[in-house]
């Protein structure tokens, strides 16, 4: 998995198990499915690669070389990463999944108009002699969907059978959460940034073009500047109503430019530390913004955005602020922010990874990944396309049941 940080590949191997799960009245109900991570690691970009992938997100026009290359390069670093992580564990598996890199994701008025993710998988299937299943966004958009956020399966999943609404929380180079409630239908959402735009300003202040807010150190030596604030707030994404998904095709380098020039142009220019304090203020405002709309009682986070102190610290605070001011008021008010690991035992680097090896799981059992609730679209589909290993396919019977819950095992 390449996620919108745009930074590394995350890796992991994964095992299934699944049982049918009897109703109340004996009848089978459906599957209850463990997953248990056997390996897992982070494979940073080589650093070339690293600065044409940030190219590519880039609103401006490149060339169609730089996106051949990019998508042969990627689909060689998966294929590598995959063998080694194999070879380490000293096993094989059925199936490889790979997401790609996510270079253009369209939406106009609110529809999703194309998606493009890059990493062939061919290389993957030529050095791994696995199958490959790739392309894993591409359906839920022809059925109408926004092919985003996939993690809702998971999160659905982990979250069965809950008392309070629960949000699952990804914390990449774009904010999702997936709203799990005993009540209600499942939704997912784009939040806007968590990293996308904390990642640009550090790259500015430190000069490295693949840096990042260390542990949050530049955010906490700064002020945040409320004009600033109020004027990325006024972005009317926020308003828009769920399903949606957004990227880096939006919140990208000229969109902050042009919040920057106009606080210049108003006679007053912050500091690089108090703008991307401002920014990292922004990512947990909007987060706890969408929590309350939805009566969040529990945020279960990850992604890359869980290791900066300082936002932890100001997406508590908001998340206080906001239940506060919100119908849930009282004595033992309060939303409480833990990790994946420290509530499943997943590490928090590895969800996202081992999110593919279920959409993995699922297609190959010839069962859909998706849910209408979560991605507006018509229906529910199978999500990816295979690319065959050395040996002819042979898919399994497809499963006449879907999971109903899901369970990390150590």
């Amino acid at each position: 998995m390449a996620g919108t940080s745009a930074d590394a590949l995350d890796v992991a191997l994964v095992e299934f198990r699944a049982e049918e799960e009897p109703t109340a009245d004996e009848q089978t109900g459906g599957l209850s499915l463990t997953m248990r991570l056997l390996a897992s690691r982070e494979v940073p970009f080589e650093q070339q690669l690293a600065l044409d992938i940030l190219r590519l997100l880039e609103p401006a026009d490149v060339p169609l070389q730089l996106v051949s290359s990019v998508d042969a390069r990627l689909g060689q670093t998966s294929a590598e990463a995959v063998s080694t992580l194999c070879r380490d564990a000293q096993t094989s598996c059925d199936l490889v999944v790979s997401h790609g890199q996510t270079v253009r994701h369209d939406v106009v008025d609110g529809v999703v108009t194309s998606t493009l993710q890059l990493g062939q998988p061919a290389w993957i299937a030529a050095a791994t002699g696995l199958p490959v299943l790739s392309d894993v966004r591409a359906r839920d958009v022809a059925a109408g969907g926004q092919g985003a956020p996939l993690a809702s399966i998971l999160d659905h999943l982990l979250l069965a059978g809950g008392r309070t609404p629960t949000a699952m929380l990804n914390l990449g180079g774009i904010a999702n959460i997936t709203v799990v409630s005993p009540t209600a239908e499942t939704i997912a959402f784009d939040t806007g940034p968590a990293n996308a735009l904390i990642d640009l300003m550090a790259r500015r202040i430190t000069g490295d073009p693949r840096g990042f807010d260390r542990d949050g150190a530049l955010a906490a030596q700064g002020t945040v500047d409320p004009v600033l604030l109020a004027d990325l707030l006024s972005d009317p994404y926020y308003t828009l109503p769920a399903p949606k998904s957004t990227g880096k095709e939006h919140f990208h380098a000229d969109y902050l430019d042009r919040h920057l020039n106009r606080r210049r142009a108003a006679g007053t220019a912050p500091d690089d530390v108090d703008v991307i304090a401002t920014l990292t203020t922004l990512t947990a405002r909007t987060v706890a913004q969408a929590c309350r709309a939805h009566g969040v009682r529990d945020v279960v986070a990850s992604g890359g955005g869980t290791r900066n102190p300082t936002l932890m610290t100001q997406l508590r605070a908001e998340l206080h602020t906001e239940l506060h001011s919100g119908p849930h008021t009282g004595p033992d008010a309060g939303v409480e922010l833990r990790t994946t690991d420290e509530v499943f035992g997943l590490p928090e680097g590895a969800k996202e990874a081992c999110l593919m090896a279920l959409l993995g799981w699922l297609s190959w059992h010839g069962l859909p990944a998706t849910l209408p609730s979560v991605t507006g679209a018509a229906h529910r589909s199978i999500a990816g396309r295979l690319t065959p290993g050395r040996r002819p396919l042979h898919l399994p019977a497809p499963s006449p049941l879907m999971p109903t819950r899901l369970r990390v095992v150590g």
